[in-house]
């Protein structure tokens, strides 16, 4: 592939003129700049997410991968562009609104994010407490608890402390976690990040299940390789602040641009 058909299947994935795929968008960013000071980092980003898939978003560290999901969901205001999720515009939201949204919105952490004092069960049961208005007073949290708990594989480490568990099974309590609320759309920040090969490998396949069984359309933020060629259906590069590709695996790792080769080379 040239550096000119890679840059045309950039150009014209976020073009709503030329946008082919009849796939619902839940996820429009368009032309967003976010800089600290004279340290520019996003110089124009352009996405789009479809109902359904997972995209991986891939970029050298320091490239803006964390500030973009930041101010995907409201965290952090871009001083520039446009961000929707779900037909709602994020900058145009009260806190209120942005809250509601958020509970449709799964985070995996790169960290995992278990709260230390809490067991499995508390932890699970935290996001019930925090979006009442989604569930209702759930009176019995068990056969909820226990629903994501089998989802990941993990059902008998309910009474457990994070203390107690591995690293993958952290990751996979962070999963299960996010699911209690039956998001529809998951952020998997580096899933595999800290992983052994094959804990790794065990986390690729349960985002996989994942989506298959409940419809979640997922972005997934990596620079593990091996992750972005088993789990996405369409890839975006981002360099230099911008989403300077944009294709399948196939298509970018078969790349002559020195920029795209680059993320391939071991």
């Amino acid at each position: 592939m040239t550096n000119e058909q890679v840059r045309y299947m950039s150009e014209n994935s976020t073009s709503k003129s030329n946008d082919t795929d009849e796939r619902k968008v839940v996820i429009l960013i368009r032309d967003v700049h976010k800089s600290f000071g004279e340290n520019l980092v996003l110089k124009g980003f352009h996405m789009k997410l479809y109902e359904g898939e997972n995209l991986v978003v891939m970029g050298k560290s320091g490239s803006g991968k964390s500030v973009m999901i930041k101010c995907l969901v409201g965290l952090m205001t871009s001083d520039s562009g446009y961000i929707e999720v779900m037909g709602k515009e994020i900058a145009r939201l009260d806190r209120q609104t942005l809250d509601e949204l958020r509970s449709d919105i799964g985070f995996l952490f790169q960290g995992s994010a278990l709260y230390d004092s809490m067991t499995v069960r508390e932890n699970l049961e935290f996001p019930m407490r925090r979006h009442k208005e989604k569930l209702g007073i759930v009176q019995d949290t068990t056969p909820l608890v226990i629903e994501a708990l089998e989802n990941v594989g993990l059902a008998h480490t309910m009474n457990l402390m994070p203390a107690e568990l591995s690293g993958g099974m952290k990751r996979r309590i962070a999963l299960a976690r996010t699911l209690i609320l039956k998001p529809k759309i998951i952020l998997y920040d580096e899933p595999t990040s800290g992983l052994d090969p094959i804990t790794a490998k065990e986390i690729i396949e349960l985002m996989r299940s994942i989506q298959q069984k409940y419809g979640t359309s997922s972005l997934i933020i990596t620079h593990d390789v091996d992750c972005a060629r088993v789990i996405s259906e369409r890839m975006i590069l981002l360099v230099d602040g911008v989403n300077y590709a944009e294709g399948s695996y196939a298509e970018l790792s078969a790349s002559t641009d020195p920029k795209v080769e680059a993320f391939f080379k071991k």
